[in-house]
């Protein structure tokens, strides 16, 4: 597994080695001593995933609050997203920052997202399937959510405005100065 720390401290992506032949390809996709001798000492307790049908889904950015919050390592099975992290730890020098990476089934890229971040991805290809572990349970008391187009922010989606598809709740979510 090939490491790459990103501009915000800690975030990290991950490149695995892909083992390929005329059968196929095989590889690592987590290995719990590695990870948490290379990235983080993360107990992870929960595993997601969510199909996307179109191109032009936009998931976030959402977050847990409190001790419910949650760190996550995500990756794509089938499709491509450009998935984004923004850093919402309070008194952080790179508070309200973001990294954005592609994450797709070719490149086989994973990004982990610590504790203190909202999260987000738009599919950039139809019939996606993202899948990503948390370290903490979904709660539904703790969650939170700020637009993905917040001004501040100032986040560059790989989609046109106009192409986007939201969830009701994500529509409406605050922006992170509110």
């Amino acid at each position: 597994m090939n490491y790459i720390k990103t501009e915000i401290e800690g975030p990290v992506i991950l490149e695995p080695l892909v083992f390929g032949d005329e059968r196929g390809y095989f590889f690592e996709c987590f290995r719990e001593d590695d990870f948490k001798a290379n990235v983080a000492d993360v107990d992870f307790v929960q595993d997601n995933e969510s199909w996307s049908a179109r191109r032009g889904v936009l998931r976030g950015l959402h977050f847990q609050t409190g001790d419910r919050a949650q760190a996550k390592l995500v990756r794509v099975v089938r499709g491509r997203v450009q998935d984004v992290a923004v850093d919402i730890r309070e008194g952080s020098p790179t508070y309200g920052k973001y990294i954005s990476v592609e994450l797709s089934a070719e490149n086989h890229r994973m990004l982990y997202i610590p504790r203190g971040f909202a999260h987000g991805y738009a599919v950039l290809e139809d019939d996606t399937v993202f899948q990503y572990k948390c370290d903490s349970y979904y709660a539904p008391g703790f969650e939170g959510a700020i637009r993905w187009n917040d001004p501040t922010l100032g986040v560059k989606w790989m989609l046109e405005e106009g192409e986007v598809i939201l969830s009701a709740k994500d529509r409406t979510a605050p922006l992170l100065g509110d």
